[in-house]
């Protein structure tokens, strides 16, 4: 099995109205649960606006860090989901439910080997 990011891109600004997410948010519940149903499921999160990142970054030798996103733009990412899959096409399936339940852009990319894996051989 594969490892699979699901980034959520999301529009800059705030959420929308309640009456709006709250379906929203029941939708996105029912995927998590079919996805941790399936075994699928791997970690999900929500991140806080783009406004409380900090990029740290080393230029000419210097640690530099910087408050803000990397880059602007009208879109970042507001979540994420990682799941296991047998191949893209499972891992596809599983963004186009997720995009369905949250109408939003889903970025879908597999890991490089299996970070578990790497993480437990570190250990």
């Amino acid at each position: 099995m594969t490892l699979y990011l699901l980034s959520i891109y999301q529009p800059d600004g705030p959420p929308p109205p309640q009456e709006i997410l709250e379906p929203i948010m029941r939708n996105l519940d029912e995927i998590n649960k079919e996805m941790k149903a399936s075994g699928a499921w791997v970690f999900a999160g929500g991140l806080h606006p783009p406004s409380t990142a900090t990029v740290v970054r080393v230029k000419e030798g210097q640690l530099l860090t910087t408050d803000g996103p990397f880059a602007e733009g009208k879109e970042h990412i507001g979540g994420f989901t990682v799941i296991q899959a047998a191949d893209l096409d499972e891992a596809l399936k599983w963004g186009a439910k997720l995009a369905r339940a949250i109408t939003l852009p889903i970025e879908v990319r597999p890991f490089h080997g299996d970070p578990r894996h790497d993480m437990c051989m570190r250990g």
